[in-house]
C-alpha cells in the first residue's frame, strides 16, 4: 500500500478502472466490462475523481453522487472535463448505477469499478467496512498534477468529498 495521495502529487501511473460503457440506457441491460486505464485517459484532461463505499446505499444515492450530476454545467464552468465515480461494485452494478441516475453515452459523468488495480486500497483511503472504498475526492489536472485530495473521516459523512467541496476549490 503506498501513501495517500495529497496535494502537488502527481497522479500515479498504472491505474486501472472497469466500466460497461453506456450503449442502451435501460439499466436491465448489460454489455460487456471494458478496462479503462485511467492513468492514460485522464492526461490532457482536468479531472474530478470521486470515490464512493457502494453504488445504490443510501449517503450515496441521496447525497454525495446526485449533486455531482445536478452541478456538472458548474464544474465544466470551472474547466472540468471528466467526472469519474468509482466504487468496488462490479461494472454492471456501476453502469447501472449511472443509467438509473441519468447518464448517456455522451456523460461526462462516468460510473467505474475500482476493481482492476484497487486504487483506493493502493492509497490507504478504505471505508474500514471489509473491502469497500473509502468516500474520497481528488481533483487532477491536465498535467497530472493533483490539487486537491481529501477523504472522510467517516465514511458516513459528505464534507470534503462532495460537490461543493471541490467547486469551492477549482
Amino acid at each position: 500500500m503506498s501513501a495517500p495521495l495529497k496535494a502537488g502529487d502527481k497522479f500515479p501511473e498504472g491505474v486501472k478502472f472497469e466500466y460497461v460503457p453506456v450503449t442502451d440506457p435501460d439499466p436491465k441491460s448489460c454489455g460487456m466490462p471494458q478496462e479503462y486505464n485511467a492513468s492514460q485517459e485522464f492526461k490532457g484532461k482536468k479531472v474530478v475523481l470521486v470515490s464512493v463505499p457502494g453504488a445504490f446505499t443510501p449517503g450515496c444515492q441521496a447525497f454525495h453522487i446526485p449533486p455531482y450530476l445536478e452541478q456538472y454545467n458548474k464544474l465544466a464552468e470551472k474547466g472540468v472535463d471528466l467526472v469519474v465515480v468509482i466504487a468496488f461494485n462490479d461494472s454492471w452494478v456501476m453502469s447501472a448505477w449511472g443509467k438509473v441516475n441519468g447518464t448517456t453515452q455522451d456523460s461526462k459523468v462516468l460510473f467505474m469499478s475500482d476493481t482492476k488495480t484497487k486504487f483506493s486500497e493502493q492509497i490507504g483511503w478504505m471505508a474500514g467496512m471489509g473491502e469497500r472504498n473509502g468516500r474520497w475526492a481528488m481533483i487532477i489536472e491536465k498535467d497530472g498534477s493533483i490539487t486537491y485530495a481529501e477523504t472522510e473521516k467517516s465514511p458516513r459523512e459528505v464534507t470534503v468529498s462532495g460537490a461543493e467541496a471541490i467547486l469551492a476549490k477549482l
